[in-house]
């Protein structure tokens, strides 16, 4: 969960290096560090402890760094605690080969004592280096070739990584190799690039290669050469990307997270309009268009049982998703932590189907649990947000959300758009399956196409939050309560908070409080009552009132109508009133409000919470 940048051509490297690392801050921000070289001297590397900027005035700015050769790095500490000496890049003693790093080297305690036993000494604490000594041993004892040099490495490495390298003997290229963590590289007449993510190349290139699993790559500022694991180059063409450049930028707004949480509206449009269309059929207002997606109606018509796999953010939408396609289509759904499906020895059933949701497409554990799916024979649909990534490349099908790249390490946008594309399946998998009709269809593809501009009105009233939350900014603990749907949001809505104010934050099934919890409910805890579900409303109200009279200080959020709440709560939200199955798009946005408004009150860094990255490629 790190970020790495690289750079050839004919422009001062430095300058180029740091602006990508400013893309990819939010996948590591304890330290950072470039290597530049220019033809006839050893690469120059400046690193430092700390945020990016630290190292930008270092450099000043990078025009200290003189050369048009480099690569860069913004690190989230696995192996080694932050640190000068642990900050990538690593180099061998004599500046043969400088490198950086994105993933874990598994087997990197064996290789080490390999290399102390043939003379190697070592500096840091990270497994980087030693990925970096083990790449200088083979270039010198067997080939002299930087590509036969890295697949030797490649074979020998158990574990995840991205790695970008120099070599003294080749001064104006970079190499690059790739297993389970991110890399793409970019392509102009006069120069090559390659980073952990699309947005940190945006400013210089659209034209995109993605990497595959164990192959490399040599750039230079004549163009990019790939190759297999044998050796042997690989043909590949490139994917245009039509990101708008403002997009990865803040817009005057002061985080990426308010930003994005604004983005919302659109996000949801664009994502509806991505797969819905207006119906030629007299018979049929909409048609759903998953043709794009290569998702036939013929893979989806016999599935009789669905696996939701993810992580984090992700696996609270497809919770949501589990109460709304199981409801619509009758097809019994199981949303699992792809952390745990991975290691679990699953019977599938029937007809199965693993859907695999991910943001970037390559977190790990998601991206494991489609792989022992596949070798199981099961179908696999990906649902993800880049095109390109290794879950979109590898599932049978894929629907991409439209969310554009999104920054803040917590997932507003992103999550919002899962939630869209998963109630689309779900009402394709019960057409097709006749448990609902084309009217019932048609009006529930109404209601979300309302969702845009129903989050624009939530919007509009976020004044009431921000209020509400220097109020309760000074708490310690938080639980939000909520059944059905509205647990699934509830869920969503603790790690926001938890992730970004460092409250301590719990989410539980309102009608399991009596089973443990209510003992912790003291005098003036904060509770957080979600009651959207029409048929479980006075069920969890019931459940409100009982943490109230232990002395809980409350907020209820509901839909608008359910005014005698205020006699219960002492504080209350309203979100338009929606079809149940849809409330979550409504009822997750006051409280990503919250836990933006708390996190600035307490004054952290929104953007950037502590201990966490934004997209976790390694295990």
């Amino acid at each position: 969960m790190c970020g790495i940048v690289g750079y050839c051509g004919k422009e001062q490297a430095a300058p180029i290096l740091l602006e990508g690392l400013s893309k990819l801050e939010y996948r590591g921000y304890d330290s950072a560090g470039i290597a530049v070289r220019n033809e006839s001297d050893n690469p120059e590397i400046v690193k430092a402890k700390g945020r990016l900027h630290i190292l930008a005035e270092k450099t000043n700015f990078g025009k200290s760094m003189k050369g048009t050769c480099g690569i860069g790095h913004t690190r989230w500490a696995t192996h080694g605690e932050p640190s000068v000496e642990n900050a990538h890049p690593h180099a061998t003693d004599d500046f043969n080969v400088v490198g950086v790093h994105n993933g874990i080297i598994e087997n990197y305690r064996e290789l080490k004592d390999k290399l102390i036993r043939k003379g190697y000494t070592f500096y840091s604490d990270t497994d980087t280096e030693v990925a970096i000594k083990t790449i200088d041993y083979y270039y010198k004892k067997y080939t002299h070739d930087p590509i036969e040099a890295l697949a030797k490495t490649m074979v020998r490495v158990r574990g995840s990584y991205a790695l970008a390298v120099i070599f003294r003997d080749c001064p104006n290229k970079v190499y690059v190799a790739r297993k389970d963590s991110p890399l793409v590289i970019g392509v102009t007449d006069e120069a090559s690039y390659c980073a952990s993510d699309v947005p940190a190349l945006l400013e210089h290139t659209r034209n995109i290669y993605y990497i595959n699993d164990l192959e490399m790559a040599e750039l230079s500022a004549d163009g990019t050469v790939f190759y297999n694991l044998d050796g042997d180059t690989v043909a590949k063409e490139p994917v245009l990307i039509d990101w708008d450049t403002t997009a990865a930028e803040r817009g005057g707004y002061e985080h990426f997270m308010i930003k994005e949480i604004h983005e919302q509206p659109k996000t949801v449009a664009d994502t509806l309009n991505a797969f819905i269309k207006k119906s030629e059929d007299a018979g049929s207002k909409y048609h759903i268009d998953l043709s794009e997606s290569t998702l036939t109606d013929e893979f989806l018509k016999d599935v009789n049982n669905i696996y939701l796999v993810a992580c984090g953010s992700t696996y609270h939408a497809g919770v949501t998703a589990q109460y709304v396609i199981e409801q619509l289509t009758g097809i019994p759904v199981r949303c699992e932590l792809a952390s745990e499906f991975r290691y679990r020895d699953l019977p599938f059933c029937g007809n199965s189907l693993v859907i695999a949701v991910s943001q970037s497409g390559e977190t790990a554990d998601t991206l494991a649990a489609l792989r022992l799916a596949k070798n199981a024979g099961v179908k696999t649909l990906g649902v993800v947000n880049v095109v390109g990534s290794s879950i979109a490349r590898e599932a049978d099908c894929v629907l991409y959300t439209v969310a554009g790249p999104e920054i803040a390490v917590a997932t507003t946008k992103a999550y919002s758009s899962q939630l869209i594309v998963l109630d689309i399946l779900a009402i394709k998998l019960a057409l097709l399956k006749g448990t609902i009709d084309d009217e019932r269809a048609t009006r529930l593809i109404d209601e979300l196409f309302t969702i845009p501009d129903k989050i624009k009105s939530i919007l509009d009233d976020k004044e009431r939050l921000q209020w509400f939350a220097s109020k309760v900014a000074a708490q310690k603990d938080v639980f939000f309560i909520g059944r059905g749907i509205d647990y699934a949001v509830c869920l969503e809505g603790s790690l926001k908070l938890k992730e970004i104010t460092y409250i301590h934050s719990e989410a539980y099934a309102a009608g399991e409080l009596k089973h443990g919890t209510i003992s912790l409910i003291e005098d003036g805890l904060l509770v957080i009552s979600v009651l959207t579900q029409s048929s479980l409303f006075e069920k969890t109200l019931s459940n409100l009132v009982e943490v109230k009279s232990r002395g809980a200080y409350t907020m209820a959020l509901t839909t608008f109508g359910n005014y005698s709440i205020e006699d219960t709560a002492n504080f209350v939200t309203y979100v338009p009133r929606i079809d149940d199955l849809f409330a979550a798009s409504l009822a997750i946005v006051p409280l990503q409000l919250l836990s933006y408004y708390v996190s600035v009150a307490r004054g952290l860094d929104v953007d950037k919470p502590r201990n966490l990255a934004k997209s976790v490629t390694v295990e």
